[in-house]
C-alpha cells in the first residue's frame, strides 16, 4: 500500500456549509472504502490549512481517482503528498550512490 497525505482547504462552497464537515467525512471514509482506498485519519486543523488527510492506496492510480473525486465536490482545494515508511524510505537510500 502506498501512503498520502493531503493538505486541504475549504473552498467558499465548504466555508458556507461547515457546519456539515464532520458528516461529509463521514460519507467520504464510506465512498474510500468502496473504492479501496483506507483513510488512517482525517484531522481539522489551524494555520494555512484547514484539513489533512492520510490515506493509504493500492496504487497511484486509486489514489487519484479518489483526489479527483474529493475535489469535484467543491467544498476542497487539495495538495497531495507522497509519503515513505521507514521501509521505504530505506529501499530508496539503498539506491542513492
Amino acid at each position: 500500500m502506498k501512503t498520502f497525505v493531503t493538505l486541504y482547504n475549504f473552498t467558499d462552497q465548504g466555508l458556507r456549509a461547515i457546519k456539515d464537515t464532520v458528516k461529509r467525512s463521514e460519507a467520504v471514509r464510506a465512498a474510500a472504502a468502496q473504492s479501496g482506498v483506507t483513510i488512517k485519519e482525517i484531522l481539522w486543523l489551524q494555520g494555512p490549512y484547514d484539513i489533512v488527510v492520510i490515506t493509504e492506496t493500492p496504487d497511484d492510480a486509486a489514489a487519484n481517482a479518489f483526489g479527483i473525486n474529493m475535489l469535484k465536490a467543491g467544498n476542497l482545494r487539495g495538495q497531495t503528498l507522497r509519503a515513505f515508511t521507514a521501509m521505504e524510505m530505506a529501499e530508496i537510500l539503498e539506491k542513492v550512490a
